[in-house]
């Protein structure tokens, strides 16, 4: 087993913003969590549970899709606008998401009417936003996403449809594709576990560690989730 990264190389390495990016259930708050605590970093995740519309999204997608998208951006903007007004680089930060990827969510569960609304908001939107130092997408078939959503029992994501996590994940793909506003980590998922396997975590850190611009692919092989 190899070694922990020492703390003096963490310090040398640090960054101020690494934003985490993939669909439901793929683990953006389990690594951003663990990331933050190895690198000493404060952590800006997703209040996904303070949002009132969402069990109402997931027992019907089409009923409240309009409200839960918009009180996710408000939720995120304010987020962000806050650690901005906060000095945000005097402070290094792991956030599970990035707010460029807001509009996905909105293309696949709003009709016509809702997405021209949700734009003409987005476009009104003061967004004092941070380009990430790094994003890290992580990437995993649908049959793994349902697995884990399953098995970390949250009642409200066990009614998420096969067919909405394919739109996702799907969105996801086109995004990433074109995405070059920062360095770019792309993360097979389906077989590593940063959450248990103490060597599945270290081996990504180094190599996360190594990364200074461009696009990136990681995609090791271990023990399954």
């Amino acid at each position: 087993m190899s070694d922990s990264p020492n703390t003096d190389e963490l310090t040398n390495q640090k960054r101020p913003y690494i934003a985490i990016e993939g669909c439901i259930g793929v683990g953006k708050t389990s690594l951003a969590k663990r990331l933050a605590e190895t690198l000493n970093y404060e952590t800006l995740l997703e209040q996904v549970e303070d949002n009132p519309f969402l069990e109402r999204f997931y027992n019907n997608e089409s009923n409240s899709a309009l409200p839960t998208q918009l009180f996710f951006l408000f939720q995120r903007v304010q987020q962000l606008n806050e650690l901005h007004r906060g000095e945000l680089f005097e402070s290094a930060h792991v956030a599970d998401f990035l707010i460029d990827k807001d509009p996905l969510f909105a293309e696949i569960t709003l009709d016509k009417d809702e997405h021209e609304l949700y734009q003409q908001v987005h476009k009104q939107m003061h967004i004092e936003a941070p380009i990430p130092d790094l994003v890290i997408y992580l990437q995993a078939p649908i049959d793994v996403l349902q697995s884990r959503i399953e098995s970390r029992g949250a009642a409200n994501e066990q009614k998420i449809s096969n067919d909405y996590l394919n739109a996702l994940n799907d969105a996801y793909a086109r995004f990433f594709h074109f995405y070059d506003q920062s360095p770019l980590l792309i993360i097979n998922a389906t077989e590593i576990d940063w959450t248990n396997n103490e060597q599945d975590y270290q081996d990504l850190v180094q190599y996360m560690l190594n990364i200074r611009s461009g696009r990136h692919y990681y995609n090791p092989k271990s023990a399954m989730f």
